[in-house]
């Protein structure tokens, strides 16, 4: 089931057909107890008559959303390249064999822009990409709840310059697109899923990446087990949980620039460069 938060209110698509979700709020529904099973039963009443795809939400409302780096080999050696000049390369490959993950705080849900919103790259950067990442709705408890797609805008010139400059090149406005949908399953998500990303410029495409589940280093619940240590998220939290897909060192987003990502089995994620 993919549930949607909309400006209508919220809805599940299911089998094509889509039902209204009561609910007193999104924050309400997301972190009630057996949250499946609700949605679940609003899918034996009457459909609903229109969906407009043009009123999604991000679905996220006051979760606070937090990043995992340098879980996909592939983004630990894009970290290596980017700060090699600046002498933490080492830093990155540390990280990716340590027991302790790299997290870090991205959003407020304020912050994050929904399907077909605008993402920014920073005005003092010079080489911005986007981040496909894998996304994971956590509950109070710290259990997976729903799984969605992000984008987690980066500036690598500003991160490689100093490993400590991370927040400014992570979490600035417009940095972080969460969306169209939460997927709902009661089985783990399999790790062939396919994750893939295009960027197009003046309608035509300038980088294409793919990659799987299967290359992410660590469990989900060894991430989220790592997050919620002395921390709690009484409204639930959204984890990315890293990249394995990074366009190569000649490559920056410029602005106009539409980005497509799309995860199997819960659907595709656009948005523009401011």
């Amino acid at each position: 089931m993919k549930l949607y938060r909309t400006h209508q209110g919220i809805y599940v698509e299911r089998h094509g057909s889509y039902f209204a979700v009561p609910a007193e709020s999104w924050d309400e529904l997301v972190c009630s107890a057996g949250l499946y099973a609700r949605v679940e039963a609003a899918t034996t009443g009457q459909a609903a008559a229109g969906f407009d795809v043009s009123g999604i939400l991000a679905p996220v409302a006051s979760q606070e959303v937090w990043a995992a780096g340098v879980t996909y080999y592939r983004s630990r050696n894009a970290r290596i390249e980017e700060s090699k000049d600046a002498g933490g390369g080492s830093f990155y490959d540390r990280v990716y064999l340590a027991e302790r993950p790299e997290l870090f705080f991205k959003a407020t849900g304020r912050r994050v822009v929904g399907p077909g919103g605008n993402v920014r790259i920073r005005s003092d950067a010079k080489w911005s990409v986007p981040e496909p990442e894998l996304t994971v709705l956590l509950n109070p408890k710290g259990e997976i709840a729903g799984y969605t797609i992000g984008n987690d805008m980066s500036s690598r010139d500003i991160e490689g310059e100093n490993p400590l400059y991370l927040p400014q090149a992570k979490v600035y406005d417009g940095s972080c697109a969460i969306g169209p949908c939460l997927l709902l399953t009661k089985e783990p998500l399999s790790k062939a899923t396919g994750i893939q990303i295009e960027i197009l410029r003046d309608n035509k495409g300038v980088f294409q990446g793919a990659t799987t589940f299967a290359e992410l280093k660590r469990e989900l619940s060894e991430l989220a087990e790592f997050l919620f240590r002395d921390n709690s998220f009484p409204d639930g939290v959204f984890l990315m949980t890293g990249t394995g897909i990074v366009p190569g060192d000649e490559f920056t987003l410029q602005s106009g620039d539409a980005i497509r990502i799309q995860i199997d089995g819960i659907g595709r994620l656009e948005n523009t460069v401011a």
